[in-house]
């Protein structure tokens, strides 16, 4: 690559075992040894309410503006999504919500879209079942592509998560690794080119 992308990585889910935690840190490991300047993001660390109108018209969370610049400072993602009840979780879905929301009189963020649009977002998933988490991914690719986002073709969904990982949390098989990577490395170089624009 010709510069450093700098790239966000966070799991829809603040579960401290969970798979989707685990497997995006795994994936920020990958990412590094690929070139990658890595922010690995904790949703937790966020003190976001349930998204409600009247709430916001009170004045907008603090934590919100600050996802809203990290989110914004990033030309490049990777989403691991859990998938509840055959789609994304309502913790990825409320955090999109309040991100993707206008901020009334603020000149940085009175643009809904400014934390989204032209990003380059690559989808993982894990999970004990068979299929790996695929169907959140395919709730979660229509809901980005509307956020005008620009999404990798690129996916990998893990199965059988529960032996996936040893115990320091790596990927145990390399052929998971190389799924992985091929994401990545697709984020990456779709990043390269969109990013001169994808900041604006």
């Amino acid at each position: 690559m010709a510069r450093m992308t700098q790239l966000l990585i966070f799991a829809g889910s603040t579960r401290q075992q969970s798979f989707n935690r685990k497997l995006a840190h795994a994936t920020a490991a990958i990412a590094r040894d690929a070139g990658a300047q890595v922010t690995l993001l904790e949703l937790s660390d966020f003190n976001i309410p349930l998204y409600n109108a009247d709430l916001e018209a009170q004045g907008t969370p603090a934590d919100v503006i600050r996802l809203k610049e990290v989110l914004w400072q990033h030309p490049a993602w990777i989403i691991c999504s859990p998938e509840y009840n055959g789609s994304y979780t309502a913790l990825l879905k409320n955090t999109i919500d309040w991100a993707s929301s206008p901020v009334k009189g603020n000149p940085d963020w009175q643009d809904g879209g400014k934390s989204f649009r032209g990003k380059v977002v690559g989808m993982l998933s894990a999970s004990p079942g068979a299929l790996g988490g695929l169907r959140s991914q395919s709730h979660l690719a229509p809901l980005l592509i509307n956020a005008e986002c620009w999404l990798a073709p690129k996916a990998f969904a893990l199965g059988s998560a529960g032996s996936a990982f040893d115990d320091n949390g790596a990927l145990l098989q390399q052929t998971h690794s190389d799924r992985v990577r091929a994401v990545v490395d697709q984020v990456l170089w779709a990043a390269s080119r969109l990013q001169p624009a994808a900041g604006q």
